[in-house]
C-alpha cells in the first residue's frame, strides 16, 4: 500500500462524518462488517482501556449502536485495518455485538496514519507516551509525503514543516514542543511509564534522560529501584553531562543520586490527634492503611 496519495484529495476528519442519509457518510456506503474482521493499526500508538470512559462507550453501544461508523482499509491477506474506531470496536465486543458500521476507504500508509493519529487526537485524556508515538508517526508520513501542499500548508497556503504542521493539528504552541514529546520515545519502558503515571515530569524526561544510552537507561532504573528515588532536575542533569563526556556508569549514577538525594518529607501524627479518630486498639499499620485509603480517595475526587 505505497503511497498513491497525489490523486487522492484528504479532508478534514470531521467531514466524514457530515452525512443526510444514514446509511451514508460524506457519498460512501457505510458498511456492517464482522468484528473478527477488523484488525488493529500496525503499531496503534493509542492504549485502548477498560476503564469507566469505555463503560460508557459499551453502555451507549448497548443502548443506541455505534453511532459514528468506524474508518477501515482493506488489508492484502485479507479482512480490514482499523484506521478510526478501536475504542468503537472494543466497545461493541463488550457489548455483546457481532459487526460494526465503518466506511471502507482505499488510502495509502502515509494518509492512514494521518487520520488514524488526528482521529485519536480528539480524545479527552491522552498519555505522554501515547501523543510521543502517534506525533512521531504523523511526521514521519507527512515527511515521506515529499512536501505535499495538502499535508504541510495550512488553510491559509502558508507554507509549514512538517514539525509545525504536527503541532498546529494537536493543538500544540510550536513544533519544539512536538520534538520534546518525540524524544519521549527514546525512553525505556519502565522510564516512559513513569512519565504517564506523572511521577517523573515530562519536560525532565525530554531534555534531560531522552539522550542517554539504552545501556545508561537501564543503569538509571537499576539506581533507581535500589535507592527507591526519583532523580530531580539538577540530579540528572549531572547524569546528562556525565554521559555526553562519556564517564557515565553505574557507579557514577549511584553516586549522584546518592549523594544528592532529595531530603524525605515527614508527616507526623500527634497521639492526641491520633486517638481522635482511631480506636486504642488500632496498630500502626491498620492507621497507615485507613489514612492511605482515605487519600487514594481525595485523589479520585481532585482528578
Amino acid at each position: 500500500m505505497k503511497s498513491s496519495a497525489s490523486k487522492i484529495q484528504l479532508c478534514d476528519y470531521d467531514a466524514l462524518f457530515q452525512t443526510s442519509d444514514p446509511a451514508e457518510v460524506n457519498g460512501n456506503l457505510v458498511q456492517e462488517i464482522p468484528l473478527s474482521e477488523l484488525f488493529p493499526f500496525k503499531n496503534h500508538p493509542f492504549q485502548v482501556r477498560d476503564d469507566e470512559a469505555m463503560q460508557k462507550t459499551v453502555e451507549s453501544i448497548a443502548r443506541s449502536g455505534v453511532l459514528s461508523p468506524g474508518i477501515v482499509r482493506p488489508r492484502p491477506e485479507g479482512g480490514y485495518e482499523i484506521i478510526a474506531g478501536h475504542r468503537r470496536k472494543r466497545g461493541s465486543e463488550l457489548a455483546g455485538k457481532k459487526t460494526m458500521p465503518v466506511l471502507v476507504r482505499e488510502l495509502d500508509d502515509d494518509e492512514a496514519t494521518i487520520i488514524m493519529v488526528d482521529s485519536n487526537l480528539q480524545r479527552e485524556k491522552i498519555l505522554p507516551s501515547e501523543k510521543a508515538f502517534a506525533y512521531k508517526m504523523k511526521l514521519e508520513a507527512l515527511k515521506h509525503q515529499g512536501q505535499r501542499n495538502d499535508l504541510t500548508s495550512d488553510h491559509g497556503g502558508q507554507k509549514l514543516t512538517a514539525r509545525e504542521r504536527v503541532a498546529q493539528d494537536a493543538g500544540e504552541t510550536s513544533g519544539t514542543a512536538v520534538a520534546r514529546y518525540i524524544a519521549l520515545t527514546k525512553l525505556i519502558p519502565p522510564l516512559l511509564s513513569l512519565v504517564d503515571e506523572d511521577k517523573l515530569s515530562f519536560s525532565t524526561a525530554a531534555d534531560y534522560i531522552s539522550i542517554l544510552t539504552e545501556q545508561e537507561q537501564i543503569d538509571l532504573v537499576s539506581v533507581m529501584d535500589k535507592l527507591d528515588v526519583i532523580p530531580v532536575k539538577g540530579q540528572l542533569a549531572k547524569i546528562k553531562e556525565s554521559s555526553k563526556a562519556g564517564m557515565l556508569t553505574i557507579t557514577v549514577i549511584e553516586a549522584l543520586l546518592s549523594t544528592e538525594r532529595p531530603a524525605a518529607v515527614q508527616v507526623v501524627l500527634k497521639q492526641t490527634r491520633r486517638h481522635q479518630y482511631f480506636p486504642p486498639s488500632y496498630t500502626a499499620q491498620q492507621m497507615e492503611d485507613v489514612i492511605v485509603s482515605l487519600l487514594e480517595t481525595w485523589k479520585l475526587q481532585q482528578a
